[in-house]
């Protein structure tokens, strides 16, 4: 007998009624008297568990007594509704195997456990509710995102994950080297001599895929990137990792305002195939985690979103009746409490627009006013930012005199600048650190507690 799905039992309920069933999964709970005795079995394939009922008429019901949390096991019986119980059917068993007996050092037990805890248990801590729950809207979301962009005409490009494009500024960037560093380096002018090295010259682990997508983007007209992205800074907040994960598309042919256009279609879309797909676990999340979750989350597809430039920005701050803690300035950039000020000022997400350029990236679109660039940053309620974006530079001139000002070298990035002589056109991006995109969906507050195997500064662990 194949096993059945518990999420099949959940879903299609009057397909299995009165019918013998096997199922196949990890028991969660035990407990048990001296005639019968129950078990919450999850397979994996749904949120909530699987009821069994099993009794004393079985070969082995003593062994059934002693299970304990996280053995697997594999039950036949019989699938019946339960009239009037607080769960809406059982199976009750008629034969069960027990394949693997887990040992009582079994470290998740059923107490409340602290997410700290979990963490050190990184490898296990799947199987509790919370991270079940977090780890299923994960897979979700992801889905979602390749469908939205999929189902709009945009090629999915692998950027590489080796590169020797400085594009976020070599400070944040890993370095990659085959270098013995237990042995003195091999030096050139007094410095590393990197033409020694595997690629012959200096090679970091991109820190964004934004350069490369670029260029397919001008022969594509609409790309996306969806991948993996490690920065080496020395933060240990709870909203940065090392190694996180990024969507980052480039749309040829597509100025500021409909880039602005699209953020808001793509967020809504994502985070209403989450609220239609995860329901159990949402409703968990909403109770466990963030009270009023929902709530939110329906807000924001019923928004429209506030369009604001910086500098109105600044003014909203300077004339609000408080005291900040860091003074808003025209020239600098929001914190924190500036983007949960303006976010409850306009009840609703908010996209801070035109921004100083001398606090921007070499590769944002130059206003007019020569003070500013194209630039756009998403704040939504309870999370501040969420998207940063741009139009890009298209003038050649501009772009190289950008790059000098600030100190980026136009030499290795001579194909990056290629694309400004051969066809250039008005085109425009973003990108969404996907961890910060799950903390706004779950109400999770640790970036920590939505990535299964998080990388800090002194934690490398599993």
């Amino acid at each position: 007998m194949n096993s059945t799905l518990v999420k099949d039992l959940y879903r299609k309920t009057g397909d299995y009624i009165n019918n013998n069933v096997q199922v196949a999964g990890w028991v969660r709970t035990v407990r048990s008297s001296k005639s019968f005795g129950f078990i919450e079995l999850n397979d994996g394939s749904f949120f909530k568990n699987l009821q069994i009922v099993f009794d004393e008429k079985l070969d082995n019901f003593e062994e059934l007594t002693k299970l304990t949390i996280s053995s697997s096991i594999i039950v036949q019986g019989l699938f019946v509704k339960t009239e009037g119980a607080k769960q809406p059917f059982e199976l009750h068993a008629t034969k069960v195997e027990v394949f693997n007996l887990a040992d009582t050092s079994y470290p998740i037990q059923k107490k409340n456990t602290s997410f700290e805890f979990l963490r050190t248990q990184a490898h296990l801590r799947p199987r509790t509710n919370t991270f079940s729950a977090v780890f299923r809207i994960r897979s979700v979301a992801a889905f979602a995102i390749h469908e939205y962009f999929q189902n709009n005409g945009y090629v999915y490009v692998n950027t590489p994950i080796i590169t020797c494009a400085d594009c976020e500024g070599s400070a944040e960037m890993f370095k990659l080297t085959t270098l013995d560093l237990t042995k003195p380096l091999p030096l050139k002018d007094g410095q590393t001599d990197f033409t020694q090295d595997i690629f012959g010259k200096q090679a970091f682990i991109t820190g964004s895929g934004q350069l490369h997508g670029e260029t397919f983007a001008q022969a594509f007209g609409k790309i996306y990137t969806f991948g993996p992205t490690l920065r080496s800074e020395n933060s240990n907040t709870k909203t940065h990792t090392n190694e996180f994960w990024m969507i980052e598309p480039e749309i040829s042919f597509c100025d500021l305002d409909e880039l602005m256009d699209i953020e808001e279609d793509f967020l809504k879309y994502v985070v209403k195939a989450v609220l239609e797909r995860c329901p159990e676990e949402i409703a968990f999340c909403d109770k466990f985690i963030s009270n009023g979750l929902t709530e939110k989350l329906n807000k924001l597809l019923n928004s429209t979103f506030v369009r604001l430039d910086h500098k109105d920005a600044i003014d909203l701050l300077k004339k609000a009746d408080r005291k900040w803690e860091f003074e808003p300035e025209y020239g600098g950039d929001l914190a924190k409490e500036h983007e949960k000020y303006i976010t409850e000022y306009f009840n609703g997400p908010v996209f801070v627009k035109n921004w100083p350029k001398d606090i921007k990236s070499y590769y944002m679109k130059l206003n007019s006013d020569g003070k500013t660039v194209a630039a756009v940053d998403l704040e939504v309620p309870g999370a501040g930012e969420i998207m940063g974006g741009s139009q890009r530079e298209e003038n050649y001139d501009k772009l190289v005199s950008r790059m000098k000002e600030m100190n980026i070298a136009t030499d290795p990035l001579y194909w990056y600048l290629d694309l400004r002589k051969y066809g250039s056109d008005i085109h425009s991006g973003f990108g969404l650190g996907f961890e910060r995109l799950l903390m706004y969906i779950t109400g999770m507050e640790n970036i920590r507690d939505v990535i299964p195997y998080p990388r800090t500064p002194k934690n490398c662990d599993f």
